[in-house]
């Protein structure tokens, strides 16, 4: 389902690694998997939510002006899976991909390992956790996440929130001690009036699924609720 819903995306990937392996993986291990993938398969430099981000660059493609998300006129459009994650993807943009303020230059990656030296101009990445408000108040929850763990997610990577339901996202990073200690690698996406991030849900997904919801092509793309159909997913007993 999630190749499903990429598959018309020219920014957006899935990665099915945490899917093959043979025991459940951490968040942690998960966010070290993508960064280490990262820094191997592109031979860029890796850094933590603590370096300065300088220059903006937005994934384009060369000779391609981009789009506006949402048209300017009086009425707004439906918010649509596609066009929230579209703005959510403009903000993560500016937040992890930056050009360090120097001239450019390439270096050889001398772990490709491709049988020919490769080349690659200096970009910075970021690997960060991407959540609901609702993943980020479990981090309040005693003995539910490995400490140790914790440190790593939101100290080293850093995590972006979406708000669930108009949560007080400050509350919940007030208490808890280490998100308090991280609360500058924490960034919350701001909420739209016309196109609120908190509908993209899973949970209110299966639920409209259930409930024969015809808002939920609100939430999901037509191949993916073609396969859910087809393959008679998250529907009640009772019909």
């Amino acid at each position: 389902m999630c190749q499903l819903a990429v598959q018309n995306s020219d920014w957006i990937r899935v990665d099915p690694w945490e899917c093959y392996q043979d025991t459940w993986q951490t968040t942690c291990s998960v966010l070290e998997h993508h960064r280490d993938l990262m820094k191997r398969v592109t031979g860029c430099i890796l850094s933590n939510v603590n370096t300065p981000s300088m220059t903006p660059v937005i994934g384009q493609p060369r000779n391609e002006t981009s789009q506006p998300i949402y048209q300017n006129n009086n009425a707004p459009s439906k918010p649509t899976a596609a066009k929230i994650l579209g703005k959510v993807g403009e903000s993560l943009s500016r937040i992890c991909c930056v050009r360090p303020p120097v001239e450019r230059f390439t270096f050889v990656d001398e772990n490709a390992n491709l049988g020919t030296v490769m080349r690659y101009e200096e970009i910075e990445l970021r690997i960060l956790l991407l959540c609901g408000s609702d993943l980020l108040e479990s981090f309040c929850i005693p003995g539910l996440w490995n400490e140790a763990d914790m440190e790593v997610i939101v100290g080293d990577f850093g995590i972006v929130v979406v708000p669930r339901d108009a949560a007080d996202t400050d509350r919940i990073m007030n208490h808890s001690s280490i998100l308090r200690k991280y609360k500058n690698n924490i960034m919350v996406v701001k909420d739209d009036i016309n196109h609120p991030m908190s509908v993209v849900s899973s949970t209110k997904s299966r639920l409209a699924l259930q409930h024969g919801d015809g808002h939920v092509v609100d939430y999901l793309s037509q191949p993916v609720i073609d396969y859910i159909l087809k393959s008679q997913l998250y529907i009640n007993a009772s019909g």
